[in-house]
């Protein structure tokens, strides 16, 4: 009988990827405002536990750069025309953290650039969370579509609390009080559960 994939993730073994949250998808991406509510969180909390950030720009010359409210300064930011995030320069930075088994991916657009880049990282045989309410479209069908389309590939699909309480694993955590200062308030509603 095969093992049960139960998609654990730690501190030591992650690494966060935030996909293409730039200025010029601020008036197209629905609940925008409330993705980058969720992606500060996230990378705030990577900051705090010291998990490392990947972030992408799909061409920054024409889509401008990641929004202002997100602060990407301790991350390692790649420009790209490509939709998936695994470029030549990601793929060199895992390459180099031998130790990283789970990608923590939020970002826009969910059907496409988080669904490419979700495939191919499974395709490295790495696992893969996606934060439900830190990803988003411009149509709420196709995120609800690829949301499931990641879910019948492996992905696990989870919300930001979940995986960073999965990641803090124990109330006496060292780091338990920065990060739950974090999500004292719950994430922003961004209509996931339109579909129910």
């Amino acid at each position: 009988m095969a093992a049960v994939r139960l998609g654990r993730i730690a501190i030591g073994n992650s690494v966060f990827f935030l996909c293409d949250m730039q200025e010029k998808f601020r008036p197209m991406i629905r609940y925008f405002p409330e993705i980058i509510t969720v992606a500060q969180r996230m990378v705030q909390a990577a900051n705090i536990l010291e998990i490392p950030i990947i972030a992408t720009e799909q061409y920054p010359k024409g889509l401008g750069s990641t929004v202002s409210e997100i602060d990407v300064s301790t991350a390692a930011v790649f420009p790209k025309t490509k939709f998936s995030m695994v470029i030549p320069e990601v793929e060199d930075f895992l390459t180099r953290m031998k130790h990283i088994q789970s990608v923590v991916l939020f970002g826009i657009e969910c059907h496409v650039c988080v669904q490419q880049t979700a495939l191919d990282l499974l395709s490295k045989g790495l696992d893969v969370h996606v934060v439900a309410d830190g990803v988003s479209s411009r149509s709420l069908t196709d995120r609800m579509f690829a949301l499931d389309r990641m879910r019948q590939c492996g992905v696990f699909i989870s919300t930001s609390e979940s995986v960073l309480f999965e990641l803090l694993g124990d109330s006496k955590a060292g780091k338990f009080k920065e990060v739950q200062a974090l999500i004292k308030t719950s994430a922003p509603d961004s209509g996931l559960l339109s579909k129910v």
